[in-house]
């Protein structure tokens, strides 16, 4: 068992998400700029593992400002939506989605908890059910997320998450060598770091935050028991931000480990597929 997360965590953690939108709208981060312009926000692996989305439906669970999201519409995907609780969020997402020439038909945003998902977005199924990095720490129920991410997929479709690591909860800010938490751990963590991992010198005031740690054994049994065929997990050996001082950024914008030091996984990528009927 574990202790009850804190009564105002959602609250909490939508000031914090409200304060940094600005930010990250402005920064060289999400670089919107580059964006507006074609580039793509989707990281290779993730277009590979998931494939043509070409007239497939989309749905993206805490989407944020929305530039994963309407990258898949980029790519094809005949209609997708976006979740997040974050209003501010939602906004920006909607004025870029403009921006692109993208109307409600083709990309449309909800404001609203990824619990309530089932009942906020405008359809009842969707071809690909997609959550990118940085979500699940932010939830308390992982059953509960993975039984509303299943019911929103579409016979014959697909849950696809891609993540950081839960291993690298545990290690060490520094080095990311030493085990220095548990990693079995279940109560929340409180955190009251200033800034953004878009800007680590941002001037910010919301800065506590409500955080799970939730390992790999956890997130797999959500999702085969909210009744999805796991296809693949894979883990990786990148991460897409400095998450520890001794990762260095390469070429193609994935933070590594010196070579000369062994590695470990800092993101994971996982398909699950729902029985076709009939």
């Amino acid at each position: 068992m574990y202790s009850p997360p804190p009564a105002d965590w959602r609250e909490t953690n939508r000031s914090r998400w409200d304060e940094r939108v600005p930010i990250h709208i402005a920064g060289d981060f999400y670089d919107l700029a580059a964006f507006r312009a074609g580039e793509d926000s989707l990281r290779d692996f993730e277009t590979a593992e998931v494939g043509d989305v070409s007239g497939r439906s989309l749905l993206h669970l805490q989407c944020h400002i929305g530039l994963d999201t309407l990258s898949w519409a980029r790519r094809g995907a005949s209609h997708v939506v976006g979740l997040d609780f974050s209003e501010p969020a939602v906004e920006a997402a909607r004025a870029l989605a403009a921006d692109l020439g993208l109307g409600p038909d083709r990309a449309a945003f909800v404001a609203a908890d990824v619990y309530d998902a089932a009942e906020a977005v405008p359809d009842t199924s969707y071809d690909i059910v997609y959550t990118g990095v940085g979500a699940l720490n932010w939830l308390p129920d992982i059953a509960r997320w993975a039984e509303t991410a299943a019911a929103l997929v579409a016979p014959g479709g697909f849950l696809y998450l891609a993540e950081f690591h839960p291993l690298t909860d545990s290690l060490d800010d520094a080095t990311g060598s030493r085990v220095t938490h548990d990693y079995f751990a279940r109560d929340a963590w409180i955190d009251e770091t200033p800034g953004t991992y878009a800007d680590f010198d941002a001037q910010t005031v919301h800065n506590r935050s409500v955080e799970w740690q939730h390992p790999m054994g956890e997130v797999v049994s959500a999702v085969a028991a909210a009744g999805l065929r796991i296809e693949f997990l894979h883990e990786h050996d990148v991460s897409l931000f400095a998450r520890f001082g001794s990762l260095r950024r390469h070429d193609d914008g994935y933070h590594r480990f010196p070579a000369d030091r062994p590695r470990i996984p800092l993101m994971y990528s996982l398909k699950a597929t729902k029985q076709a009927t009939g």
